[in-house]
């Protein structure tokens, strides 16, 4: 802050009122020594300047409030001065922040309509004064002029502030803007996560149930089958543990790919592989060539068929499930099947809406529910080149 910038921040931390009486004493001090020395050859400072001078700074203190009739009072004062024939540089000086009030704390309309007024008011006095005493004032036309001047001034000053008070509204705007956008991007990164992290988990720990089940019943009579469970197990936990280290190398450098990549189409019937051995019969049924879909479509199919799966095994108590994977010209279809009871599939779970937000966010459709003769069906449906728009009902 420079040397000038520091008294005039002091003179805006201060109170209104206290601005106000401060204005008065700086008018009362200019004004007063004016009045109280004229010219010879004109009127006098008598009890009646002294009258129209206090009258002035009196109306002048409530100008914040009543900034027209205080012009008015102040403006009828300073004709008063005039039409006495008491001539001053300086008598107009109350009737100048006056009018200056009027500018800067209304309109744009009431500042037109008290320039002209104003003008013309001075203009008329003029035109007095200058029959009755020998040239006191100036032109007509030029009295006419010095009203506009504080008006000019005020209304400068208050469209400043209204662009100042506009600009930091707009930017009070913006930042409010950036800051529900930047909520909404954590909340989508939370539920992102939130939905890797459950796909991940939740299958894994499924699937390593039903194995290590298998295990415990082959155990004794079909140790080989035990083994293979065991393994199976293993080699989940393995998946699970490579899945959640690529997560957090995303989350931890946003940048940077992860160390394995994203499961898709082709890695179905390793998913369905887990699966065997347990309660639940799984079929696998594959048409077409729908490892050629995009990394996003098969993404979303692989872990939509994941999260399938492990509600029939969870949830349904199905003997049998069909996965079915179909490739037909730019459409790529995954549909999951069970026999399961019609209460299979938990629909309040968060599964279900997982598997929903990923279709939608891959451009696709997705539909399940109980299935007319028994079980429950999950069918969701994408473009295959992954510029569908989430919307359309094949």
């Amino acid at each position: 802050m420079t040397t000038f910038d520091r008294p005039a921040a002091r003179f805006r931390a201060l109170p209104p009122r206290a601005v106000d009486l401060l204005v008065v004493a700086v008018v009362a001090w200019f004004t007063g020594l004016d009045a109280a020395a004229n010219d010879p050859q004109y009127q006098q400072a008598d009890s009646f300047t002294w009258l129209l001078l206090a009258v002035s700074l009196a109306v002048l203190a409530w100008r914040r409030r009543w900034p027209v009739p205080v012009a008015l009072v102040t403006g009828a004062a300073c004709a008063g001065w005039a039409l006495h024939g008491h001539i001053g540089e300086l008598l107009n000086l109350p009737t100048i922040v006056a009018l200056y009030t009027v500018a800067v704390r209304g309109d744009r309309t009431r500042t037109l309509w008290t320039g002209l007024a104003a003008s013309l008011a001075s203009g008329a006095v003029a035109l007095a004064v200058g029959h009755d005493v020998v040239n006191p004032q100036g032109l007509p036309v030029l009295e006419m002029l010095w009203p506009l001047v504080p008006l000019l001034l005020g209304e400068v000053v208050r469209t400043r502030r209204q662009l100042l008070d506009e600009y930091t509204a707009r930017a009070a705007r913006a930042e409010q803007d950036r800051e529900r956008e930047t909520a909404r991007r954590v909340n989508e990164e939370r539920v992102r996560i939130a939905r890797e992290l459950h796909d991940v988990v939740a299958h894994t720990v499924t699937a390593m149930t039903v194995q290590a089940g298998v295990a415990l019943d082959a155990f004794d009579v079909r140790p080989e089958v035990a083994r293979r469970a065991l393994r199976q197990v293993r080699n989940s936990g393995k998946d699970a543990v490579r899945e959640l280290r690529a997560t957090v190398t995303v989350l931890r450098d946003p940048g940077g790919d992860p160390a394995e990549p994203a499961p898709g189409v082709d890695r179905i019937p390793e998913l369905v592989e887990r699966f065997a051995g347990g309660d639940v019969e799984i079929t696998l049924r594959r048409q077409g060539e729908p490892e050629r879909a995009a990394p996003v479509v098969g993404l979303a199919a692989y872990r939509i068929v994941q999260e399938a799966l492990t509600n029939v095994v969870k949830h349904a108590g199905a003997r049998h499930a069909t996965v079915t994977v179909v490739r037909e010209n730019d459409r790529l279809t995954v549909e999951v099947v069970d026999d399961g009871g019609p209460s299979g599939t938990a629909e309040g779970g968060f599964g279900l809406i997982g598997m929903r937000e990923r279709a939608l966010a891959a451009g696709g459709t997705i539909d399940h529910g109980p299935r007319p003769e028994g079980g429950f069906r999950v069918r969701a449906v994408f473009r295959a080149d992954g510029e569908g728009d989430g919307g359309r009902r094949w």
